[in-house]
């Protein structure tokens, strides 16, 4: 899916120079191709799966599944299951459904077999329809805008989603969208400086015009992927949920079809009201997809069944840790493996 991006030369220095209202960037772009092939190879397959495991231990409590499947898979073994998928945040449709789904695979397996395994399996098949490749099409720049509430994480995972795309071969520029905390710019300037890509910026103004000056230079400078941090808003605030609907119309000025993906930044702490946000900003924005953070420590991931029965939007990451490899592409079977 990644074999898109290839390494490519840069563009003549003589080539479009950034906009003239914006700040000097963070950084330049990677100048050689042995800049671009410096980046930290991608975090092993089972060193991310015992931190997901690990991050999912709180949930993993709340189930106590080697308690309850002690026995057979009775109704007051249910009963019970019931009640600690409630407490893990699943809400009660994904929790019906999971129970439904459990009484017809013990049924049809006899009253006999594995009910852990069982739960696993149904677990994945709820999960499944959200487990969907992060594929950057062959627009160029590819534009992604990034939202979300205040403090769900959303510039860091814009700095960690800028090293992945890297890690795949892409160039990459981004846009300091929130242009009235200078703390958010200079956070976002710190991850330019890490992932050595280029932080388009100023301070005050209409976040919009950084976007659209963002996305001219990514056209005029050949760059893969452009992404646009936002400001946090509540989505009761609805002035600013129309002043993030306005900078999706600005970036489609600067470039046709863009955003090409819509991200919202979920707080994996938040418990159901992360649902809350992702119907409220998907009614805004129509949003392509997901990034739920902060699963380790006190998160309880149950959540995720909650979107995945009642609001199916992609979810292309999900993140465990502070380090910059600790965001990674989502697995329905990876998932519900690590939560049971």
């Amino acid at each position: 899916m990644w074999g898109l991006f290839k390494k490519k030369p840069q563009p003549d220095a003589s080539v479009a120079p950034a906009p003239a209202a914006v700040d000097a960037p963070a950084t330049t772009m990677p100048a050689t191709e042995s800049a671009l092939a410096a980046v930290v190879a991608p975090v092993e397959k089972k060193g991310w799966l015992d931190k997901l495991k690990s991050g999912l231990t709180a949930t993993r409590d709340k189930l106590g599944l080697k308690v309850l499947f002690a026995g057979k898979l009775d109704e007051d073994t249910l009963e019970q299951l019931e009640a600690q998928l409630l407490m893990a945040d699943c809400g009660m449709a994904a929790t019906q459904h999971l129970l439904d789904d459990l009484r017809k695979r013990w049924k049809l397996a006899g009253g006999q077999g594995d009910p852990r395994a069982m739960l696993v399996d149904a677990l994945t098949d709820l999960l499944q329809p959200l487990e969907q490749p992060f594929a950057v099409a062959r627009e160029s720049p590819f534009v992604i805008m990034i939202a979300g509430v205040n403090g769900a994480g959303k510039t860091t995972s814009i700095g960690k989603l800028a090293k992945y795309l890297q890690q795949q071969g892409a160039s990459v520029l981004l846009a300091a969208g929130d242009t009235f905390r200078a703390a958010a710019r200079e956070q976002l300037a710190i991850w330019g400086e890490r992932n050595n890509v280029t932080v388009i910026q100023q301070a005050g103004g209409d976040p919009a015009a950084v976007m659209f000056d963002a996305v001219t230079a990514g056209k005029a400078r050949g760059t893969d992927v452009v992404m646009c941090d936002t400001a946090g808003r509540l989505p009761t605030q609805l002035h600013l949920m129309d002043e993030l609907k306005k900078a999706k119309r600005v970036i489609g000025k600067a470039m046709d079809s863009a955003p090409h993906e819509v991200l919202l930044v979920l707080d994996g702490t938040t418990g159901q009201n992360a649902l809350a946000q992702v119907k409220a900003f998907d009614d805004a924005l129509g949003l392509s997809g997901l990034i739920m953070t902060k699963l380790d420590g006190s998160a309880k991931g149950g959540v995720i069944c909650a979107i995945a029965k009642e609001r199916p939007i992609a979810l292309r990451f999900i993140g465990v840790g502070e380090g910059i490899d600790d965001l990674q592409p989502f697995v329905a079977r990876e998932f519900a493996e690590a939560l049971v």
